[in-house]
């Protein structure tokens, strides 16, 4: 009999886009992955290669800054949910909770599933959490391939 193989020790692997402009916390949240497990990780430093990593790299999820020069986050997550993005978000921000409370509801509306807005920098047991959530979300997906 040839039942399913499960293993809570080993986790699927997930695709990870990190967005933010500061060059120092993609150091740290791609070294924060990194810690936590195997993971495909691209990160952007901009909103244009980020959209395009969006349709390349096909992330299951988004870690996502709200405050950047070229396009703040809201409008970066409005375009993605527009191209169609369906994994889970985490957004961060040094700004006030009720600013990242707002944009947590906005990007809500525009049909986004997101899994946490926090302020940075990011704790490691709160990404360890944020992953643990999409996991559970990816396992509990019906079974499909990916384009």
């Amino acid at each position: 009999m040839n039942a399913p193989s499960l293993s809570p020790a080993v986790p699927p692997r997930l695709r990870v886009l990190l967005l933010d402009d500061d060059a120092f916390m993609l150091d740290v949240l791609a070294d924060m992955l990194s810690d936590l497990g195997q993971f495909e990780v691209v990160s952007a430093a901009h909103a244009a290669p980020a959209l395009a990593a969006l349709a390349r790299h096909r992330p299951h999820l988004l870690i996502c800054d709200l405050s950047m020069p070229d396009m703040d986050g809201i409008e970066f997550l409005r375009l993605a949910a527009e191209a169609g993005f369906g994994g889970g978000v985490v957004l961060l921000s040094g700004l006030h909770s009720a600013v990242r409370k707002a944009a947590e509801r906005l990007a809500e509306a525009h049909g986004l599933r997101i899994l946490g807005a926090f302020k940075k920098p990011l704790e490691q047991q709160d990404l360890l959490r944020m992953v643990a959530l999409q996991q559970q979300a990816e396992a509990d997906a019906p079974a499909s391939a990916p384009a």
